[in-house]
């Protein structure tokens, strides 16, 4: 079954340990932490404050997603505030063995991510050493868009690649996923599913969470 990592960007942030305690109990697996410059990415989100706040209050992992450029300097930051996964994206990350390596010597496992527009052949060289890819299914910055679903063949790449090699990575989507789209996925071979208004327009949290899992 995949794990369910719903996203706090869609969370009600007036009650937001509320809504941290509701998806606990909802059956969610990883907690989803964008986090955004208004660099990289045209919005800004919430940033090392937030995650040292909620980091108490959650006992599942916490999946932090940096849409910022220049990440490398944070990384010990977020990790001491409480990540326990830290994606990079390799479109600012010229030197992105180096960053991955940084990350998993804080203790930390090291995810990449790619955006809609990157081939997902470019991460060939360093397959081997990541814990996490991120193939976003959205054009990062903002929530509610549609998923794009081509992307659904990189990743039938990265499958076909982690088997063919024995690689260890967890495959993960972002964007656009609701209870068909999570499908495709699926089919696709994905493994990780980050979910946000899906999840929180819902009423029923858990209802939402089961529906996305697969068998």
């Amino acid at each position: 079954m995949a794990i369910i990592a719903p996203s706090l960007l869609s969370a009600d942030f007036l009650k937001l340990n509320e809504e941290l305690n509701a998806i606990q109990q909802a059956g969610a697996d990883w907690l989803h932490f964008d986090v955004m410059d208004g660099q990289f990415v045209q919005n800004i989100s919430f940033g090392l404050p937030v995650l040292e706040g909620i980091r108490p209050a959650t006992r599942i992992p916490i999946d932090c997603h940096l849409m910022i450029a220049h990440p490398e300097p944070y990384i010990e930051s977020f990790k001491r505030a409480g990540a326990d996964v830290i994606t990079v994206h390799l479109e600012v990350c010229p030197h992105i063995d180096g960053t991955i390596s940084a990350i998993q010597n804080v203790g930390a496992k090291a995810g990449v991510a790619i955006n809609p527009g990157t081939p997902v052949e470019w991460l060939a060289p360093i397959l081997h050493r990541v814990d996490l890819v991120l193939v976003m299914t959205v054009n990062p910055g903002f929530g509610g868009q549609s998923y794009i679903k081509e992307m659904e063949n990189k990743v039938r790449w990265l499958k076909e690649q982690r088997e063919a090699n024995q690689y260890h990575y967890l495959i993960e989507v972002d964007g656009g996923i609701n209870e068909t789209t999570s499908q495709r996925m699926l089919d696709a071979g994905v493994d990780v599913l980050v979910v946000g208004s899906y999840i929180f327009n819902q009423e029923n949290y858990e209802t939402a969470i089961e529906s996305l899992k697969g068998e």
